[in-house]
């Protein structure tokens, strides 16, 4: 697509297969040529200032939860950052990259994968799962795509309007391990600690002891337990 040509906001572009895709922290995603979803959404958050862009991962997020829950159920949950859990294994996930003008977000491509029909991965992928391995049926990749897309744009379009402690408050209510006691590394020390929460700009909150702590992404990873 030519520079010059403007791309309209919501434009949803397909992969139909996708190997060594990027993700947070530099992980990779594999995914079976016609068994999941690959896709990228095209947005124009310019109403939001630089320091919420946390705001917009909580709400591509929600729109996948949401989408997902009518199948799923109270398993299924939102794993800091950006990633979809089902129990403790890996349904999908999502890397937002923006472009910024000043103090605003001028445009953000929302790219998301999703382990739909694919019922072997490779050993690289041991925490993945998919719907199919879930609840053991094919699912129309056309018709989770179009619920993810009505989700993602009723929660972006609540996200224009200014509802923001709403959309933290439900991320909050969605997330990971919210309140358990569980086991972290950091520099590679490894510690029990109590997911509390994420801050208004997206760091982890985490009691240790009888300490808060606070970790952007690269400082923390999450251990099995």
């Amino acid at each position: 697509m030519s520079n010059s040509t403007p791309v309209p906001e919501g434009t949803v572009i397909m992969a139909e297969s996708q190997y060594a895709g990027r993700g947070q922290q530099q992980n990779k995603w594999y995914s079976e040529p016609g068994k999941n979803l690959t896709f990228s959404i095209f947005l124009k958050p310019a109403f939001l200032p630089v320091v919420q862009q946390f705001d917009l991962t909580r709400t591509a997020g929600l729109g996948v939860f949401d989408a997902l829950e009518p199948f799923l159920g109270e398993k299924l949950k939102i794993k800091w950052p950006n990633d979809i859990y089902y129990g403790d294994q890996k349904l999908g996930g999502m890397l937002i990259e923006n472009t910024l003008q000043g103090g605003k977000l001028k445009n953000s491509i929302v790219g998301i994968g999703l382990n739909v029909n694919q019922e072997v991965f490779p050993p690289g992928a041991a925490n993945a799962v998919s719907l199919k391995q879930i609840l053991h049926s094919d699912y129309d990749l056309k018709f989770i795509l179009s619920e993810i897309c009505k989700n993602i744009e009723a929660n972006y379009l609540g996200l224009r309007s200014g509802r923001y402690d709403a959309i933290r408050e439900a991320y909050l209510r969605r997330l990971y391990r919210l309140n358990e006691e569980k086991l972290y590394r950091v520099n590679g020390q490894v510690f029990e600690g109590m997911l509390t929460g994420v801050t208004d700009e997206g760091l982890l909150r985490v009691n240790v002891g009888h300490e808060e702590k606070k970790f952007s992404l690269k400082e923390i990873e999450f251990l099995n337990n």
